[in-house]
């Protein structure tokens, strides 16, 4: 009896035991990043949608999605944006841009962020559109830069495949695929940015340029040129006085001699100090990227995601409430791929450490150079990028059309999707549709 007893709580304990295990494995599961939990991430190609492609460029697996305005216009997931776009007041203007379209997408997002337009825009332009994952991004595959590098071109460069720079040259691989001389450029935030530097990179093939609630500090244009102009009056008066000083005066020879040494003395120092500031620059590089890519810095990375991934979301719409749970679950989808953590780092190191853009003069220094057609889409409400920033990078591009979409936050091809496409359809009929009218009236 006693033993049957014993037995039977022996069996209690064990039973009580296996439940608490249980329970500790499903409160592990639970402790995810943003929802997602972290203890089965995949391969990006588990991922994938239907309508999922991959290509290779420079060892990197680019997810991307085509929409043809052929195919789609009969089976979209969108039937009142297709309808919308195809029931235009300009039923023969598609005909007339005979241009693709590449959207490039911006921090934080992915091919998602263009989900509820691509197949509209494939509408208005009658050509494809396409869409694709920047690395660190989205499905785009993610691999270690320093045991993979990729040659820029035959000499011995490398790229960073997190760079900018890779990112404008995927998009110039882009036009290549679609097998089109030129394209349409539509870069959304940080993907703004890879736009306009695809522009300066080769500007024969970017027919016009939309960017939407652009991430591109505009400068002050006017402050500026007056300085120019104080600076050079005050230049003036200096060698004029200069010149008024009798040169036969010993006092006068004297200060002179010194001058020149003390500027000397100062080019001396000058030139070691930066000689010294190269170094500290490239031990700083060293140190941030070794605490950054260490156990600390991923863990601080998923800390970020995990606290404000889904708030900074909802942040960038007007109205939070609109934010729906199938919108919330493509962006943090790719919390899902191998390695989203470890790419997040070396994005932000290529970032922060990026040597190729200052060999260029200062983008606000090139802005005024762009000649092909712009047009600049905001929010009236957009708390991340403020619209007064793009009215004033509207007046540093000449020619540029600016649009501000009322009650709208960051993400206009999202929160007000038609409207998004009619302002996008209205902007190249008036480019493009323009131009075939005047060709048309050459040629009769």
């Amino acid at each position: 009896m006693k033993c049957t007893i014993f037995v039977q709580r022996m069996e209690e304990k064990m039973v009580l035991l296996l439940k608490e295990q249980v329970l500790v494995k499903r409160k592990k599961k639970t402790q995810g990043v943003a929802g997602i939990d972290q203890d089965e991430l995949q391969d990006p190609t588990h991922l994938a949608d239907p309508d999922s492609s991959f290509c290779e460029f420079n060892g990197v697996q680019l997810h991307h999605k085509i929409c043809d305005a052929v195919e789609e216009s009969s089976r979209s997931q969108y039937p009142h944006m297709v309808e919308e776009a195809s029931s235009s007041q300009y039923p023969h203007f598609a005909k007339r841009v005979n241009f693709p379209m590449i959207l490039l997408h911006g921090f934080g997002a992915s091919v998602f962020s263009w989900n509820r337009v691509m197949k509209p825009l494939a509408q208005v332009v009658g050509s494809k559109v396409l869409a694709f994952d920047r690395p660190a991004f989205g499905l785009t595959s993610r691999i270690n830069p320093v045991e993979h590098s990729s040659p820029v071109s035959q000499d011995t460069r490398t790229l960073n495949p997190y760079s900018t720079m890779f990112s404008v040259l995927a998009t110039l691989y882009f036009i290549d695929f679609l097998k089109a001389e030129k394209a349409i450029l539509v870069g959304h935030s940080a993907g703004s940015l890879v736009a306009v530097d695809a522009y300066f990179e080769a500007p024969e093939r970017v027919a016009a340029l939309i960017l939407v609630a652009p991430a591109i500090l505009a400068p002050f244009i006017a402050q500026k040129v007056v300085k120019e102009k104080q600076g050079g009056r005050d230049n003036q008066i200096q060698e004029s006085s200069l010149d008024s000083n009798n040169p036969d005066n010993p006092f006068l020879r004297i200060c002179s001699l010194l001058s020149k040494l003390t500027k000397y003395v100062a080019e001396a120092i000058v030139s070691m100090v930066k000689g010294m500031g190269g170094m500290i620059n490239s031990l700083y590089k060293k140190a941030l990227s070794a605490i950054l890519r260490s156990a600390f810095g991923v863990m601080v990375v998923r800390m970020i995601i995990n606290k404000f991934g889904i708030p900074a979301i909802r942040n960038a719409w007007y109205d939070s409430n609109q934010v729906s749970d199938h919108t919330l679950q493509g962006y943090t989808k790719p919390l899902k791929v191998k390695g989203w953590d470890k790419a997040l780092v070396e994005y932000t190191l290529a970032m922060l450490t990026d040597s190729a853009s200052k060999l260029k003069p200062p983008l606000a220094e090139r802005l005024s150079k762009i000649s092909c057609p712009v047009l600049i889409v905001t929010g009236d409400s957009d708390r991340l990028v403020p619209p007064w920033n793009s009215e004033r990078l509207s007046r540093a591009i000449p020619g540029s059309y600016l649009e501000i979409i009322k009650n709208c936050g960051h993400l206009p091809q999202e929160e007000k999707a038609i409207e998004f496409v009619s302002i996008v359809e209205n902007f190249l009929l008036r480019v493009f549709g323009a131009a075939e009218e005047a060709h048309l009236q050459a040629v009769t």
